[in-house]
Parts: C-alpha cells; structure tokens; sequence
C-alpha cells in the first residue's frame, strides 16, 4: 500500500512524523484546513500553497448531497475536483448526522460549543432532531431540502472511495456529551459494529487509508474498550472522536487515557480540534494531526490569531477582534511575529476597515492570517520536538500547564 507512517523522534509523548500518501507527504504533528464542500472558504488552492497547507479536509455528507461523489469521482476525484495536488481526508458523514440529530436536540455542536460545561446555556437551543439511528444505520433528512437519506457503514465507505480522498474514515455514531454512560455504550457497540462492516466494505486500499475512530464519551473505560478494539481491528491509522466531554479538561483526561492504548508506529488524529491551546494539549498526549473549522469561522467573523505578546487579552491570550474600534488607526500588523503575506502587507486599520465596511476580503485576509499562523505553529512545533524543547515552547506560550 502506498499509505505509511515514519515516526521520526520523540519528546515525552510528543512525536514527529511523517505520514505519506498518494498525493504527497504530511508532516506531522500537522493542521488540516477544513474544506468542507471542496474549498477553505474564501481561498483559493494557491492561497493554500502558500501558506503551505499539507492537507485538507473534505465533508462526506456535504459532497453527497452536493454537488454528489458521483460527480467528484467523474471529475477525478477531490483533489482533481478542487483543483488541489496535496493530500485529502474525508470524513465519514457521522459527525454531520449527530447534528441533525442529538446536537439538534442537545443543543450541542461545532457551531455552538462542544464543550457544554464552557457554553452559556440560554444561548444553546434544543430543536427537534432530523435523523434515527439503529444499528444498520443512520436515516436522516437533507438540510438542504428535506430529502430522506440512509447512511450506513457500506455507504459511507463507497462514498468516500467515489470522493477519492486519501484518508477516509470508518463510520461511528458519534454522541453528545450530555448522553449518559448506558447510551454511550450502546452507541459504541455500534460504532465498533460499523467500524467492522467499513473495514470490509473498504476495497481501494492501494490508494486509500481507512481510519477508525475512538469513541466512548467522557468515559474511561468504554474510551480504553474502544481503543483496544480499535487496535485489534489493524487499520491504518486512528481518529480520536465523538463526545470529548463536558470540558476540555475531560477531552485532556480522554487523549491521556486513550493514546497510550494506540499502536505507536500508526498515526492518530483527534477530530474538530484547533485551538491553540487545545493542539498543545494534544500533541503533548500523542497525537499527530488535527482538523477545525475555528481558524477559518472565526475569520470570517473578524477574530484573528495572535502570539501572546502581541496583545491579547487575560481572558484570551490568542486572538483580537480586529473589528473594535481600538485597532482603526492602527499602523502595525495583526501579529508582528507571523510571516502571512497578510502581515507582510496590510495593517491593523486597513483590515478592521474592511470589516467595518462589509467587504469580502476582509474575512479572506483574515483567513489567510489565521490558518498560517496555525501552520506555522506546528512548523515550530516539528521543529522543537526534533530538538527536545516541545516544553519550552509551551512555556513560551503561556500554555505548560496544559502539557
């Protein structure tokens, strides 16, 4: 098979790898842009050359229902589709279904806050839930039109190996963390279930990986049941998913309980996580690569990422609403430390006027800044680990209690 792993070095539990692919190598611990219907929102592939993107991120369910894998697969695949020569991952559809259905009816998701215990709770809304589960699959109805849809384990595979990504992954139920541990366990019997079905249902293994998801919730031991399992199931590689818990203390407890379990010469990835803090935590505790839309949402919405130094806030050390008012006549760069072309070129004021001013390319900007800050971070990251001082570095970022 053409997919591999090198691991290179370690530091504790830090690693330094090399994931390699059709498509080309990843450098890990890496980001991967999300592009959730074939595009970073906002950018274009050259923008993604140029901050030096090693991968991205494409969504099953999206692409399903629009514009169709049949239509990707007609048109090369993904990567072709979109225009990118790097490497892809898609994952499973799983995740998009749990929010039609308990993150709708929990109030708990990627567009409010995964974590409930650091959410305001008058500002998550219950809603009545678009799909059912059972243990051959999910039945959902489109976002897009109301359309009733089925998705099994088989599906899920097929899709993905029509969408032609390099990386695909297993389908899991994933559940909320506000599920007791009595359904978090029925759901991971599931989960195991499928993961077993997409292992069999997986045929183009000379092009594609298939990775298995850890589930289990907050829950020590169905996480370390699941992890076993998914060892003995011997699949390429593994993403670390579903319900984190009620805070990220509980998502830190999960990676430490979990990634030892995880045969070391295989990659591991932990879905939806991208904070800054967050990536330290899980790169200290094992893991490899890692996807979020925060970088590229919070963009649009005019947070951008800085160093500590640069002037956060007590309260957030890592980003600035570039659209206050404080930063209008503001002649310095978003962050005096980042090599964007953004920060090369473009001030403070120039940037918080064109939020102020509705235009377009101020959450491009923005984006551009925020995801090569993020890349440029684990460029350092890599960097360190090779040289012993991933502590150090963590330090240097205020963040050393997290590792």
């Amino acid at each position: 098979m053409v997919f591999s792993f090198d691991l290179q070095t370690t530091d504790g539990r830090a690693r330094r790898g090399t994931i390699r692919t059709p498509h080309g190598d990843i450098e890990t611990p890496a980001f991967t842009p999300v592009g959730t219907q074939a595009t970073v929102k906002t950018l274009d592939v050259d923008d993604l050359h140029a901050m030096k993107a090693p991968v991205v991120l494409a969504n099953t369910y999206h692409l399903y229902l629009r514009p169709g894998t049949d239509v990707v697969e007609r048109h090369g695949g993904l990567a072709k589709f979109m225009g990118w020569d790097g490497p892809t991952i898609t994952d499973s559809g799983g995740f998009q279904v749990f929010s039609l259905g308990f993150g709708l009816e929990h109030g708990v998701s990627k567009i409010s806050n995964i974590f409930p215990d650091e959410d305001v709770p008058e500002r998550r809304q219950s809603k009545q839930k678009l799909m059912k589960v059972d243990d051959e699959g999910v039945s959902f109805r489109s976002h897009l039109d109301g359309s009733l849809h089925r998705l099994t384990a088989e599906r899920s595979v097929k899709l993905q190996q029509q969408i032609g990504a390099d990386i695909i992954l297993a389908f899991d139920e994933c559940t909320s963390p506000l599920h007791d541990e009595r359904y978090t366990a029925r759901a991971l019997e599931r989960t195991h279930a499928w993961a077993r079905r997409s292992k069999e249902a997986w045929t183009n293994r000379e092009q594609q990986a298939l990775f298995g998801i850890v589930q289990g919730g907050a829950y020590k031991g169905l996480r370390e049941q699941s992890a076993q399992y998914m060892n003995d199931l011997d699949v390429p590689g593994y993403a670390i998913g579903g319900s984190l818990g009620r805070s990220k203390q509980d998502m830190y407890d999960i990676l430490d309980w979990t990634t030892p379990l995880l045969d070391p010469s295989k990659p591991r990835h932990l879905l939806g996580i991208g904070e800054i803090g967050d990536i330290f935590a899980g790169v200290a505790r094992g893991v490899d690569t890692f996807d979020c839309v925060a970088a590229t949402r919070m963009a649009r919405n005019g947070a951008v990422y800085i160093s500590p130094e640069a002037g956060g806030t007590a309260a957030n050390k890592f980003r600035l609403n570039i659209s206050g008012a404080a930063f209008a006549d503001d002649a310095g760069p978003i962050d005096p430390g980042c090599d964007c072309k953004v920060c090369a070129t473009h001030s403070r004021a120039y940037i918080r006027h064109l939020f102020a001013a509705n235009e377009m390319l101020g959450m491009r900007l923005a984006t551009i800044h925020n995801l090569r800050f993020v890349l440029r971070l684990m460029e350092e990251m890599r960097e360190v680990i090779e040289e012993k001082r991933f502590n150090e570095l963590a330090k240097k970022w205020g963040v050393a209690e997290l590792v």
